[in-house]
């Protein structure tokens, strides 16, 4: 309701409808500090969710995701070799993360995306890159394993099938780099992490391999992941 004059005058219904929130600049830096993404992105992130930055993290996510599936088949012959050593030099990691140019490969972003990536396969201990990579005498041993630990309840075949399915899928979470939950952020996985970086550099990026030593251990972890043109064909 306005006054104008000694007249009071009130919006027509539907008059505000259809308006940007106002968003402040405070709220953009925040969400940028929060998300990584560009600053224009971050601002219509949050006129798209009327000012609320945790559906805006949401909805930045997405955005992330929808533009990594669109690239996802661009060729990355470009990137950098990170090493990260943890626990007083009793874990060390080497891993290679590509991208599609070499400008990609020399930005701060890239950069600290690697470093992350390291320090996370230090903490988890993944075995393979993608659940693509995993082998068929891996995942067909766990398989059994699961198998047999669900039949010895008693329970009917149908419903083991369903409880092994069910740890299969947890399986990949544990072992799989790109399916495990980010160490420092938890409620995204690495691949969501790596898919924020894709749609803030706007190139496709993809683990190629990498190496874990820990002192003590009888051998090393070493995972190479197939390209994804050579994995679909086979």
């Amino acid at each position: 309701m306005k006054t104008e004059g000694s007249m009071t005058t009130t919006a027509a219904p539907g008059e505000n409808e259809g308006k940007k929130p106002n968003i402040s600049a405070e709220q953009v830096r925040k969400l940028r500090e929060r998300t990584g993404a560009p600053m224009m992105d971050c601002k219509k992130a949050l006129e798209a969710c009327k000012g609320d930055e945790e559906a805006a993290v949401d909805h930045l996510r997405k955005q992330g995701t929808a533009i990594a599936a669109k690239k996802a088949t661009r060729v990355t012959s470009e990137g950098s070799v990170a090493s990260y050593i943890h626990a007083g030099g009793k874990i060390g990691v080497l891993v290679e993360v590509n991208c599609e140019s070499d400008f990609v490969a020399r930005t701060d972003d890239f950069k600290d995306l690697i470093k992350d990536i390291a320090m996370h396969i230090a903490a988890a201990d993944p075995k393979f890159v993608r659940k693509e990579d995993v082998t068929p005498e891996a995942y067909e041993r766990e398989k059994e394993i699961y198998r047999a630990q669900a039949a010895a309840t008693g329970k009917p075949a149908p419903v083991v099938e369903k409880i092994v399915e069910g740890k299969m899928a947890k399986f990949y979470e544990e072992v799989c780099l790109l399916d495990q939950p980010f160490v420092k952020e938890p409620g995204i996985s690495v691949q969501q992490l790596i898919a924020s970086k894709i749609g803030k550099l706007g190139e496709n990026i993809s683990v190629r391999r990498f190496a874990r030593f820990k002192v003590g251990d009888v051998g090393e972890t070493v995972a190479l992941s197939k390209p994804q043109q050579e994995a679909k064909a086979e």
